[in-house]
């Protein structure tokens, strides 16, 4: 799923994204909080940086199947949470999201990125050597609390952070645990 921008995928994998849809909102805490909305629901939808002609600052948006659009905005709507606009993804390039993550392996080290915040971590033990970027309160906090611990040790950033930079560095420590987890990357 990450390190791939959608411009950069073979035409095979630009066709089966045609049929999905962009659910667009006012500020990133509501995508945040129709993702959880969503997937609770369960929908498959997946968060990701806007095209740049739709960027407005520190923005997400929500890609979705378009056949599922009647009841996801309606479940939004009942919860308060309606999209500001709803865009179909085109096949040119010009209205693809662009996913958040990218991945650096440094041999001895594997950095995810998701969004602007970065964490890297040991593959011997997995311990995590570093995290930064982000611009929001609650990093410094995060980091005390990750940096020299183990991914199976420390708590998801998602259950101590509050911020959007604590919801992309919690993407990145899924991600870094889903390439991890076994596979001695």
């Amino acid at each position: 799923m990450f390190s791939r921008l959608f411009k950069g995928k073979d035409r095979t994998q630009k066709e089966h994204e045609t049929g999905k849809g962009l659910f667009l909102f006012q500020e990133a805490g509501q995508a945040v909080r129709a993702e959880k909305a969503l997937t609770g629901a369960g929908y498959e939808v997946r968060v990701m940086a806007p095209p740049p002609r739709l960027r407005t600052g520190c923005d997400l948006v929500i890609m979705f199947d378009l056949v599922e659009q009647t009841g996801m905005t309606r479940l939004l709507k009942e919860a308060g949470n309606p999209p500001l606009d709803v865009v179909p993804v085109s096949g040119d390039g010009a209205m693809e999201p662009i996913d958040v993550c990218r991945i650096k392996d440094y041999g001895d080290h594997l950095m995810v990125r998701a969004a602007n915040m970065k964490i890297t971590v040991k593959k011997a033990d997995l311990r995590i050597v570093n995290i930064s970027g982000g611009g929001c309160p609650d990093i410094p906090y995060l980091a005390q609390n990750m940096i020299g611990k183990s991914l199976s040790e420390c708590d998801p950033p998602s259950d101590i952070g509050f911020t959007l930079c604590a919801y992309a560095l919690n993407v990145a420590y899924e991600e870094v645990r889903r390439l991890l987890d076994g596979t001695g990357v």
